[in-house]
């Protein structure tokens, strides 16, 4: 509610990409009324990412790890309540992942590392199950991993959003925020204030940048290019040495950079060069694709790589759903529902010590 109306107990959500969306989503559910506050960005992460679900893969430390496991197990259950709530089936691969070794070095590295919840295949298990990587010597296969749509999954949510009558949509950018001990408002580029009982900052790369949410600060953008093939020879999310390759739909996915230039989210001839040779290093057909298209999107990396969730200790009315780096896909659902959690006072189904937000 606009700063000077009387307080009803709202939240106001910060951001509208996947975490804010699924946030303001797992709320309403939980009969709480909220204001979603974000617009559309240039280089947004959400929209941009390739929609891996690979914990197993890209891991975390120490319980931060199972956490990821948890958030990839979510996915089924929440792609069923989506096109239960809206009519759209977002489409979820969980046929696992394979990492595929294109040097006797690599076989020795995979085999090193490899999860004891993955196996080996060697290379005419391999070959039998993905034909196009007939020139691997063998892989690690992770079940369970995948890949999800994600910008359906983000058009489901958009849809979500807009039918529920207790989320209110305000297109505007937030700038500050002022958390008092009961109450917290928020100042858009617009002029505007809004006041509620608690608001979530959950405004991906730009975080960072919204004065007096000061945990945030640890949150910076690290773009990422990518590129996408006119033809799907696969049927596994596939990672090489230098990049992976995700088969969505006729289309195949191909990347990606890690580069600190701030909020600039052009793609590179270099960095599309980088992307397509590691891509058609995994999937050698590729090559031959009659169309190739390519774009960058803007992670919001924290120095540990970790996400930020829970409340300013000091602040409780400002809690932090943000900088989840690599895998804000992979963990937007299992995030909207501890936010729920947090708000509404619930038992929490993960201890977030690992993500606290005054750790850095």
């Amino acid at each position: 509610m606009r700063a000077g109306g009387r307080l009803k107990g709202e939240v106001i959500v910060v951001g509208g990409g996947l975490i804010g969306l699924a946030t303001a989503a797992a709320l309403a559910e939980r009969k709480v009324s909220v204001t979603l506050i974000g617009e559309r960005r240039p280089g947004e992460a959400s929209p941009a990412a390739a929609g891996m679900l690979a914990p197993s893969v890209e891991r975390a430390p120490g319980p931060a790890q199972g956490f990821g496991v948890a958030a990839r197990d979510r996915y089924p259950s929440y792609v069923d309540f989506l096109a239960d709530r809206v009519g759209v089936r977002v489409p979820l691969n969980r046929l696992g992942i394979l990492q595929v070794a294109l040097s006797e070095k690599g076989i020795k590295g995979l085999k090193k590392t490899a999860l004891p919840t993955s196996s080996w295949l060697d290379a005419n298990e391999l070959h039998d199950l993905e034909p196009a990587l007939s020139h691997g010597l063998g892989a690690v296969f992770s079940p369970d991993d995948g890949a999800v749509d994600n910008t359906i999954l983000v058009a489901a949510l958009e849809a979500l959003c807009a039918a529920s009558d207790r989320i209110k949509r305000v297109a505007d950018a937030a700038i500050s925020v002022d958390p008092k001990p009961d109450s917290c408002t928020v100042r858009t580029e617009s002029g505007d204030r809004y006041t509620a009982r608690r608001v979530i900052i959950a405004a991906g790369a730009w975080a960072g940048q919204i004065s007096g949410a000061r945990f945030a600060r640890a949150v910076v953008p690290a773009r990422g290019q990518l590129v996408s093939y006119s033809t799907s020879p696969l049927r596994h999310v596939a990672y090489g040495p230098s990049g992976y390759v995700v088969p969505r739909g006729d289309l195949t996915i191909g990347g990606s950079t890690m580069e600190n230039v701030g909020f600039d989210a052009s793609t590179t001839a270099d960095g599309v060069k980088k992307v397509r040779a590691a891509s058609e290093e995994i999937c050698p057909s590729l090559s031959s694709s009659r169309e190739i298209r390519a774009w960058a999107g803007l992670r919001p990396i924290t120095p540990d790589m970790l996400p930020i969730l829970g409340p300013d200790p000091e602040n409780p009315s400002l809690l932090y759903a943000c900088g989840h780096s690599r895998n804000g896909v992979l963990m937007a659902p299992l995030t909207g529902d501890l936010m729920a959690d947090l708000v509404t006072e619930s038992p929490l189904s993960h201890d977030l010590a690992q993500f606290r937000p005054d750790r850095f």
